[in-house]
């Protein structure tokens, strides 16, 4: 018990200090940072993997545990049940010695009496026989008297006869319940037996089961920190992507700031010179270009923005009627004649991995339990929630786990 708790104690203590400990970022770049967020989401799915399959052995221990107990149930009834009949032949032995110590007493003091009677006309020898006959009134009385000796005899021996095989039954029977007694001692001991090694296998299994604990405990920990390191680096990149846009819409506004002072004094000039030419030599401002990509995944990501605005709805499939995130990125490349597992996890294993960096339009990206399509520009599709429906989203509103190149 003492070594259970210190064990859980432990376990305890390092996912505290997991969680509180997360290394330092040391990479400065974007593109360093995306392959640092590449390798944390490749050890983050290979923790996700062993929690996994920690989950589905851990789940075999307790099946087998509950096999087990449901046996050890059965064992420790039939063990009762076969005490409650050794308790019923102890008591029918008991009551069967009684009767054979009966019969064979009875059996006893008919054979003395016998005995003494036949001591008693054989002792007096002839006379004896002589009174009988000769003391007989006449020869019916002698030969009644002669009758009565033979039938006294005959019913001694007739009797001393059925005592011996009472006593014989008895003992048979008294044999037979011992055997019987025995048998079911035999068992008893036997489905101890079995008891004892069940118990010692319970034993193992509920160690094993516990050490699969830790283990999962561990897993979870593992995942805990790669998502915590995905998290940081993820923030760390739009931190840095923020940077840059800034910068870029700076240097935006200096250069307009600077055609604009250019044109200033162009016109300028132009007004000293007496010019009046309103159809001056303007450059036309450049217009933003947002690229759809190309190739089977452009049109996959083109495909997938037609239903911006179409309801999120739990558990559907339907693009026009509704559809979660996963029923979504199966609707769409189903259309594609590509058949994806139907949950966001699953989805989240077909193809190939690849970067965040390297991206394009078409790919899947899994963030943990939601998935979206990639649209380019840094910009997925998705479906969100029941209140937004479907619709486009930064590719980095959270943290990114994997992506996925199908096509």
């Amino acid at each position: 018990m003492k070594k259970s708790f210190k064990r859980r104690l432990y376990v305890i203590l390092a996912f505290i200090l997991c969680l509180s400990v997360v290394e330092p970022i040391s990479a400065t770049t974007i593109s360093d940072l995306k392959e640092d967020v590449k390798k944390s989401q490749s050890q983050l799915k290979k923790a996700q993997q062993k929690i996994s399959d920690t989950e589905e052995a851990q789940e075999g221990v307790g099946e087998e545990i509950d096999q087990m107990d449901e046996e050890l149930v059965g064992l420790l009834r039939d063990i009762e049940l076969i005490e409650d009949a050794i308790e019923e032949k102890e008591e029918e032995i008991v009551a069967t010695q009684i009767e054979y110590e009966a019969a064979v007493d009875e059996k006893d003091e008919q054979y003395e009496s016998m005995k003494i009677r036949i001591q008693f006309m054989y002792e007096k020898g002839d006379s004896s026989y002589l009174h009988i006959f000769f003391g007989s009134g006449n020869m019916g009385d002698m030969v009644n008297r002669a009758n009565y000796v033979e039938e006294l005899y005959d019913y001694d021996r007739k009797l001393l006869a059925e005592y011996e095989d009472t006593v014989q039954r008895v003992a048979e029977l008294q044999d037979r319940l011992e055997e019987d007694k025995s048998e079911l001692e035999t068992s008893k001991t036997e489905l101890q037996e079995g008891q004892a090694y069940l118990e010692e296998v319970l034993a193992q299994k509920r160690t094993e089961y516990e050490n699969y604990g830790v283990m999962l405990t561990k897993a979870k920990q593992e995942a805990a920190t790669y998502t915590a390191r995905i998290k940081q680096e993820t923030a760390q990149i739009k931190k840095l992507e923020e940077e840059e846009r800034k910068r870029r819409e700076e240097e935006e506004r200096k250069r307009k700031e600077e055609e604009e002072r250019r044109r200033k004094e162009q016109e300028a000039l132009m007004a000293e010179e007496g010019g009046e030419n309103s159809e001056s030599d303007e450059e036309e401002a450049p217009k933003a270009v947002v690229s759809g990509g190309s190739g089977k995944g452009a049109d996959i990501a083109n495909y997938a923005c037609k239903f911006i605005g179409n309801p999120y709805v739990a558990g559907g499939t339907s693009l026009t009627n509704g559809a979660d995130c996963s029923g979504f990125v199966m609707a769409v490349y189903k259309n594609f004649g590509i058949n994806l597992p139907r949950s966001s996890y699953s989805q989240s294993t077909v193809g190939r991995g690849v970067s965040y960096s390297e991206a394009q339009p078409g790919d899947v990206i899994y963030y943990g339990g939601h998935v979206g399509i990639y649209i380019g520009n840094g910009q997925i599709v998705h479906a969100s929630t029941e209140r937004t429906g479907i619709k486009i989203t930064s590719a980095t509103y959270r943290s990114i786990i994997t992506v996925r190149r199908i096509v």
